[in-house]
């Protein structure tokens, strides 16, 4: 660190104050009342984008000035921070952090710092930052002078990484838009030739369609794999960040035990993932947000389900059932009931070489199109780290637009 530099608690520098949960309020009342921040659901990965009006309530209590830091202090997203775009209620999820002297400094700081505030937290599954822990937290401050030249210098670099980012994400919900349209065609083509039955009506008749653990409990380095619905995506599983489970909780949901080739789909939360399992998954498990359909596979391959379920048509079809405003799902009896089109299982042999071709190209574009998208954030992580420490100079606009074209170029 640079010399007239010196250390200064946030509490020092700012104003923090944690939100509280309205009581008795409404949650859902459609644009009419105060706009609430309240948990992860208003956040964005990109930092200082502005928090959207997702929500609304009629009670008052802790309030936040557009403009001012909004950081998640509790569950699996805490760290994750965006700026109020507008006055609001703060609720329990959160936290907002004010500075008339360094609040552009400060949201570059905390921005640097997320993996830092989510290791503060206390809490045996997720955890949770309490204003003492962020008050104590040190933030290096320059003179006034060199702060704004600094952010001078990451705000230009930053917009250019920015601009690049976007333009990958386009290409990258492009090429998945061209996948989804060709499999939506394949499937209204001649659908004629199958008959319909009900999803119940194609599986095994010893297993039903059913959901995982319920409780997952503290992660077990040496434990049982538990898929959850971030790691069940359309059409693929992604085995980031995968939760272990004690080998005897799985024992108690052995109803779920894998086997491989199995078709899973999401119930809970984030919905529209289905994928199914591979062979090297067998002993794994599923959380409770997950369903298992355990096809017949004399009768349908579990890839042309997959496929099937994947389409825009079906996917309507499981929103049209969901259920819950806040926690939305769809419960296992409507699940039984989604209409599938079932040919011979030489069309669906078709049908599925057919479609793996498309999709095997679109998969191979959207793991290149991520990989720039990581190497971007990384950009980003290197120009702030490079700038609390006193390492970034005014070239680093210069290189840092050189190596994002060349990113985005590549």
């Amino acid at each position: 660190m640079k010399s007239k530099w010196s250390i200064k608690r946030l509490s020092e520098v700012a104003e923090i104050q944690m939100g509280q949960s309205p009581k008795g309020s409404s949650y859902n009342i459609s644009g009419e009342g105060i706009p609430l921040i309240n948990g992860p659901v208003e956040f964005g990965e990109t930092p200082f984008s502005r928090t959207k009006r997702t929500k609304f309530t009629t009670e008052p209590t802790k309030m936040c000035r557009a403009g001012d830091l909004i950081l998640c202090v509790r569950g699996s997203t805490t760290g994750r921070m965006n700026i109020a775009g507008y006055d609001s209620c703060i609720g329990r999820g959160v936290a907002s952090i004010r500075s008339e002297k360094y609040q552009d400094w400060i949201n570059f700081f905390i921005h640097v710092n997320r993996e830092t505030i989510y290791r503060l937290g206390s809490g045996a599954t997720f955890p949770n930052v309490s204003g003492s822990m962020l008050a104590k937290l040190e933030i290096p401050i320059p003179p006034e002078s060199e702060q704004k030249r600094i952010v001078a210098i990451m705000d230009e670099a930053f917009e250019g990484i920015d601009r690049a980012i976007a333009n990958t994400e386009k290409n990258l919900a492009n090429s998945r838009e061209l996948f989804e349209s060709y499999l939506n065609a394949i499937f209204t083509q001649k659908n004629e030739r199958g008959e319909i039955f009900k999803l119940a009506d194609i599986c095994e008749k010893k297993r039903v369609i059913t959901y995982g653990v319920i409780k997952l409990g503290e992660h077990i380095d040496d434990g049982v794999p538990c898929l959850r619905t971030s790691n069940v995506r359309w059409l693929n599983i992604d085995v980031n960040g995968i939760k272990r489970i004690s080998p005897s909780l799985s024992v108690d949901y052995k109803r779920t035990i894998l086997k491989g080739g199995e078709v899973l789909v999401n119930i809970r939360g984030t919905l529209g993932g289905v994928a199914v399992t591979t062979p090297e998954m067998a002993g794994w498990n599923i959380s409770r947000e997950v369903a298992l359909v355990p096809i017949d596979t004399k009768r349908v391959y579990p890839a042309y389900l997959a496929y099937w379920i994947g389409t825009k048509t079906s996917q309507k079809w499981l929103s049209g059932v969901q259920k819950g405003a806040a926690y939305t799902g769809i419960n296992l009896e409507d699940l039984r009931t989604l209409p599938v089109v079932v040919p011979d299982l030489k069309e669906q042999e078709r049908l599925i070489n057919s479609i793996e071709k498309v999709h095997s190209f679109s998969q191979r574009l959207e793991t290149i199109y991520r990989r720039k998208i990581t190497a971007l954030n990384e950009l980003k992580q290197s120009i702030l780290q490079k700038a609390f420490t006193g390492e970034l100079t005014a070239d680093t606009t210069n290189q840092t637009a050189k190596a994002a074209q060349e990113v985005n170029a590549a």
